[in-house]
This record gives structure tokens, C-alpha cells and sequence, in this order.
């Protein structure tokens, strides 16, 4: 049995993955040097890259636990399977239903399941801390990029997945280019986790 308060954490961490899922990672481009001369300068935005989805499995791991970030993702892929199938309800970003199972990045989304698991178990192991919350972000990458990439292996192995991109480009894509912004985003939830953790007394 799941605690109330595991299962609260799990539906806010469901409904922080589906908004994420289309939310792009960014950084303010700060302007110091401009400012230091005294000439000024815009602040701007400059993409990292990937969404904050996979953010948002590690944050529910931080501050809900294991089960609440496994229970969470399980949540999330049956819900972008059936509710397509059923109500013609996209969740996933590049479509939804039985048919995604045919796309590349599906096994990614499966490793958001362990990776909520594995962040949710070390970031309750002991005493919180920002090194410990930062450890457990970054360990929760390790399974998502290993389950997407034996996904995708397989699957080109077998033939479920198309046949172009080919393996190499697919994983350059998918796991290479995706990994600096990830850790960057895994390190900010690491933070935004320390601060509200310590703010609730847990």
C-alpha cells in the first residue's frame, strides 16, 4: 500500500510531467561584462535544449520518494497509451497510443520509471543535504539514457522501430546531444528540492 502522502506526490508529479512535457529548459543569458563597462545590455534566454520532463520525474524522486516517482511515470505512460486510445488524448510530444511504441524516444520515456525510482530511493537514504538531493538528480539520468539506448538497439535489432534515423544518429540525438542539458536541469531540481524540502521540515 501506498502512503497518502506518496500518492499526493505521485498525481503531482503525473500533472508536472505532462505540463513538462512541452515546457523547453532554458538559462538567462546574463550580460555581465556589458554591465561592468557600464554599457548595459538585454537579458536573454538561450535554449538548453531538451524539455523539463525528465525534471519533473526527478523532482517527484526528491520530494516524494521512490514509490511516489515510480507510481508517477507508470501513471504517465499507461495514461499517454490509453487515453489516445480511448479519447483521442495526446500526452506524449510527438503523438500518443499503441503506435508510439513504434517511436524512437518511447524507451526514454519507460526510463523515467526506474529513474524516479532510483533518484526517490538515494535522495531519502540519509540525512537531507544539496550534495546528496544532486547525487540522486544525476544517478536518475543513468537509467533513462540506459533503457532509451537498449531501445532503441532492439529495436533496430528486431525491427520495430524505423529504420532511419540509423542506430548511431538516433542515439547521437537522443542520449549525446540531450545529456549537458539534462544535468544542467537535473542540478536545478536538485536545488529547488533542497530549498522546499528544508521549507517543510522533511
Amino acid at each position: 500500500m501506498f502512503a497518502p502522502s506518496e500518492l499526493l506526490w505521485a498525481l503531482v508529479g503525473l500533472i508536472l510531467t505532462i505540463g513538462a512535457t512541452w515546457a523547453e529548459a532554458f538559462v538567462f543569458d546574463l550580460p555581465v561584462g556589458g554591465w561592468v563597462r557600464g554599457t548595459g545590455g538585454s537579458v536573454e534566454v538561450a535554449s538548453l535544449g531538451v524539455s523539463f520532463q525528465v525534471g519533473a520525474a526527478l523532482f517527484v524522486g526528491c520530494m516524494g520518494g521512490k514509490n511516489a516517482a515510480a507510481l508517477s511515470q507508470i501513471a504517465y505512460v499507461m495514461l499517454g497509451i490509453l487515453l489516445f486510445e480511448r479519447f483521442g488524448v495526446e500526452v506524449f510530444s510527438q503523438g500518443a497510443g499503441l503506435g508510439y511504441l513504434r517511436e524512437p524516444s518511447f524507451g526514454y520515456l519507460l526510463g523515467f520509471i526506474p529513474a524516479g525510482w532510483l533518484c526517490g530511493f538515494l535522495a531519502f537514504r540519509s540525512k537531507r543535504s544539496l550534495e546528496r538531493l544532486g547525487f540522486a538528480a544525476l544517478c536518475g539520468l543513468v537509467p533513462v539514457h540506459l533503457c532509451g539506448v537498449a531501445y532503441l538497439v532492439l529495436g533496430h535489432l528486431f525491427r520495430w522501430l524505423p529504420t532511419s534515423p540509423g542506430l548511431g544518429t538516433a542515439i547521437m540525438g537522443y542520449s549525446v546531444e540531450q545529456i549537458p542539458g539534462q544535468v544542467m536541469v537535473s542540478c536545478a531540481i536538485a536545488l529547488i528540492s533542497f530549498g522546499l524540502r528544508k521549507l517543510l521540515f522533511y
